[in-house]
């Protein structure tokens, strides 16, 4: 996801609203919205606050939410630079356009490290206007001035009066210039760092239909898309004519599609006056599809390609560090392991769904997206309109974890309203077109071989990692940095990749990448504490400890790279803030302190993601069938100085936890002649509440940095964590995911 520094190229737009209020913008200049690749600059009175006459303030909530919280986060930060107190605020969810808000997205853990400091300005921008407005009426030294629980105050003189008063006043004052924004110091925050429930907590658990699934307008039809069950085929026939008959059925019809999977594919579109009848047509279609060659792939033949792979030369040497064969052969132990994972879906319990309507050349939409700006560029790319002509509003989803950054049900509802002119459409997948037709978790094998030296530490690390891609181009989320820890702290270090052809989409799930990769170095280090005869936490602090390996100098202008500095600072691995989180959990924890009965163990995991530094310690036992159950699970993580919001934080990596063991026990796509085999809950089972542990136990550092996300970056840690766990109660070691295939399941 990209980052944005608005606060380098925005300014404020401010104009009064009808009664007196004030309304204030931040706009992204035409030429810079451009500039990042976002739809061209749509001028419109959308505004980040309103502050009405009586008082009453208005935020935008600019990000999409699909249960991660951002519609009451970032408006927190807006309200406590206001400085008015949060009972006040009332929160609107804005309409996708990036020239005033610049990049809307739910994805990558980003929507904190990109918006804390911009929302900031536009808070503290509006309070010091506000502060003008006030000073100038009492004829006063702004300085003697001060703000509280939205009153501007002048102790000298014992006065004092509500925003919503001066509001008018204030928006006919010219804007701060960004470097004059004074911020508070964060002793003052008053809503920053407070637990605040969710704004739509009540409407959810009272049922209210605030869901983009929810969605209707007067006069609404509903649509089902059939697709081929291998992704790329093309339709030859179907029995429209009967489908067309059926009850309720206004229209049936091929869609010829395209060949970008990511886009509009091939299919039949069912549009009926309910999505039952619709859905009940569909079952009685009939389809001949020309599947091509994706039909001949599978699971069992990347497998075995893998097993072939592994033992030779890597395609491609992503990294070496000194001499990975020298250490080896000198190892005082060599320990050697093949780790995988599987395809995984990311099953939101919402399927995939919008609506739209297109009339008079102009498209109007309602998406749960998690990247709403892609999404209208491709309905626009789609229908051969501009992006101009498109009006998308957000849609709250019913999670999303990935899936929604890809738009394909855009695509898909945009031209089925384009075929119905003027006719409102929902389109609602099924559970089992969602499982089949996602932007799948890839798997993943890695041929992992390492020395130990006398003294018990890492003398070398080879790692031959076999995934997916063609050439040079590896797919989506299928890719392992070359920074990936213990990269830089091993002296003899080497990692190749090799690459298998895929016909099936990848895309990123939460902790993209990480998700997978955490199991398997947390897993393997394990392994090797163990033939070191060490404890496992001492183990990792003893490696972290290590001077890493110098990054190389950034790369001049015009010499052969990419030039332009260093890497963000944030984005480099820091082993002190990953070695405080891991003596914090094994604190928390009682790790080494605590007796274990037979058939008990313990285990830990960390990783550093999407800026965040998490480490985990699972208490998991197993009885003799091999049934698990995981008793407590401690979680410490490092997000930097501000938890904005307390409550949805130890939400977040409670939820990161429980997702984490439905990766560990039951979940894994197979696919058998290119079709993706299971296709719902009965056969891909998320862990249930009576499985998950009775506590999970959270706790944040509060560290100097910039505060950062937390959707994605306390999952990975879990997995190594708990299958470490088993290996400490059973001695059967985990190298391949998932759990009930190994012949566990969950007590």
């Amino acid at each position: 996801m990209q980052s944005v520094l608005m606060d380098r190229r925005a300014f404020f737009r401010v104009s009064a609203i009808g009664g007196g209020g004030m309304l204030l913008a931040l706009y992204l200049k035409p030429s810079e919205s451009a500039a990042q690749a976002q739809p061209p600059a749509l001028w419109s009175p959308n505004a980040f606050v309103r502050i009405m006459p009586d008082g009453t303030v208005y935020i935008t909530a600019k990000n999409p939410e699909v249960g991660q919280g951002p519609k009451t986060h970032l408006p927190m930060i807006i309200a406590d630079e206001l400085d008015v107190d949060w009972s006040v605020v009332r929160i609107e969810q804005a309409d996708v356009n990036p020239a005033v808000y610049g990049p809307q997205s739910a994805g990558g853990s980003t929507a904190t490290p990109n918006n804390w400091t911009p929302l900031r300005q536009v808070g503290a921008a509006a309070r010091m206007m506000l502060v003008s407005a006030a000073a100038s009426t009492w004829s006063v030294p702004e300085a003697e001035c001060t703000t509280s629980s939205g009153r501007v105050q002048h102790r000298a003189s014992n006065r004092s009066v509500g925003y919503g008063e001066i509001a008018a006043r204030a928006a006919a004052l010219p804007p701060p210039a960004v470097s004059d924004i004074e911020l508070k110091d964060p002793k003052e925050y008053r809503i920053i760092g407070k637990p605040t429930p969710g704004v739509e907590n009540a409407a959810i658990v009272t049922g209210k239909p605030i869901f983009s699934i929810d969605f209707t307008l007067p006069g609404m039809l509903y649509a089902v898309f059939e697709k081929c069950p291998v992704y790329g085929g093309k339709v030859v026939s179907a029995n429209l004519d009967e489908i067309g008959a059926m009850p309720g059925v206004r229209h049936a019809f091929v869609v010829e599609g395209g060949t970008v999977l990511t886009g509009l594919l091939g299919g039949v579109a069912i549009v009926a006056d309910s999505w039952w009848q619709a859905k009940t047509a569909r079952e009685k279609l009939k389809v001949t599809w020309n599947e091509g060659a994706t039909s001949a792939q599978s699971s069992a033949g990347f497998a075995r390609q893998a097993a072939e792979l592994g033992p030779q030369t890597p395609q491609t040497w992503v990294r070496t560090d000194g001499d990975v064969e020298r250490a080896l052969s000198g190892a005082a132990k060599v320990v050697e392991a093949a780790y995988s994972y599987p395809f995984l879906s990311h099953a939101p319990l919402e399927p995939q769904n919008a609506s739209a309507r297109f009339a008079n050349g102009k498209l109007e939409l309602w998406t749960p997206s998690q990247t709403p700006a892609n999404g209208l560029q491709l309905a626009a790319t789609t229908l051969g309109i501009t992006p101009a002509d498109i009006t998308m509003h957000q849609l709250r989803g019913g999670g999303g974890f990935g899936r929604r950054l890809t738009n394909d049900y855009v695509a898909e509802v945009s031209w089925i309203a384009k075929e119905l002119n003027g006719t409102p459409v929902k389109l609602l997948w099924t559970r089992e077109q969602d499982v089949q037709h996602d932007f799948y978790r890839p798997g993943g094998f890695h041929f992992l071989k390492a020395g130990i030296d006398a003294s018990g530490r890492i003398a070398g690390w080879r790692n031959h990692f076999v995934t997916y891609g063609a050439g040079q181009g590896v797919a989506a989320s299928a890719d392992m940095s070359a920074m990936e820890f213990p990269a830089r702290f091993v002296q003899h270090y080497a990692y190749g990749r090799s690459l298998m052809p895929l016909g099936f989409p990848t895309g990123a799930m939460r902790a993209p990448g990480s998700n997978g990769i955490a199991f398997v170095m947390q897993s393997f280090l394990d392994e090797l504490a163990v033939a070191a005869g060490r404890d496992p936490i001492e183990f990792r602090l003893d490696l972290l400890s290590n001077t890493p390996i110098p990054l190389p100098p950034p790369a001049a202008p015009g010499a052969g790279g990419r030039g332009g500095g260093a890497p963000n600072p944030a984005s480099i691995f820091n082993a002190e803030r990953m070695s405080s989180v891991l003596r914090a959990v094994r604190d928390r924890s009682g790790w080494a302190k605590t007796t274990m009965p037979r058939g008990s163990g313990m285990g830990v995991g960390f990783h550093f993601s999407h800026l965040g530094y998490f480490a985990s310690v699972a208490h998991v036992s197993v009885d003799a069938a091999k049934k698990v159950r995981v008793h407590r699970i401690w979680t410490v993580g490092d997000i930097g100085s501000q938890i904005i919001n307390p409550s949805n934080a130890v939400n977040q990596a409670q939820g990161c936890a429980i997702e984490a063991l439905s990766h560990l026990m039951n979940w894994e796509v197979t696919f058998a002649n290119g079709h993706a085999v299971e296709s719902n809950f009965d056969r891909y089972q998320p862990t249930r509440m009576n499985q998950a542990p009775p506590e999970i136990d959270v706790h944040f550092l509060t560290t100097q940095y910039s505060p950062t996300g937390l959707g994605e970056p306390a999952l990975p840690p879990v997995l190594g964590a708990v299958c470490n766990a088993i290996h400490a109660a059973t001695g059967t070691r985990v190298r391949s995911l998932p759990l009930a295939k190994q012949g566990f399941s969950w007590a």
